[in-house]
């Protein structure tokens, strides 16, 4: 049926001759589109976790860094023997990194390496072989595998003359 106004002529179409989309089908894509930038925002997500736990493992080799130069730098001679190489199992305490995060550092001496366990100066009193084992762990770790991040270092000392 056609239908004149103002001198032009308009056609009306069927109703299913219509165009467009339909409300159930701007639905659909919306809800396809919402499952796919969901999928992207877990992926962000899941990849800042993932640096976090890597800039806090990079913060306990830090600190295994500087611990290892103080134990290095500490005496370790036949008259000498420095406080911190006294062997045993030394108390944990908590040390701050340059970003403000806490760890816990454990260290332990042990005078005879070759010997289960883990020997004092009671034990052995004049060793000449010591080994050292430092480990720094996150005091509060958030959830996921920064729980998982205690970082550990193994040296050894032998008396100096």
């Amino acid at each position: 049926m056609n239908q004149e106004i103002a001198g032009t002529t308009y056609q009306n179409q069927g109703a299913g001759q219509q165009e467009g989309f339909t409300l159930i089908e701007t639905t659909c894509a919306m809800v396809i589109i919402l499952i796919a930038l969901l999928g992207v925002a877990f992926s962000f997500t899941y990849a800042i976790n993932y640096n976090a736990g890597n800039q806090s493992r990079a913060q306990a080799l830090a600190l295994l860094q500087q611990e290892v130069e103080q134990i290095r730098a500490a005496k370790f001679t036949p008259t000498v023997t420095d406080p911190a190489l006294t062997g045993g199992v030394k108390g944990a305490r908590s040390a701050l990194s340059p970003t403000g995060t806490h760890f816990t550092v454990q260290v332990t001496v042990d005078n005879d390496p070759f010997t289960a366990g883990v020997q004092d100066d009671s034990a052995v009193p004049n060793p000449t072989l010591k080994e050292i084992t430092i480990l720094t762990k996150l005091e509060a770790p958030s959830p996921g595998w920064r729980t998982a991040i205690p970082s550990t270092v193994v040296l050894r000392r032998a008396r100096s003359n």
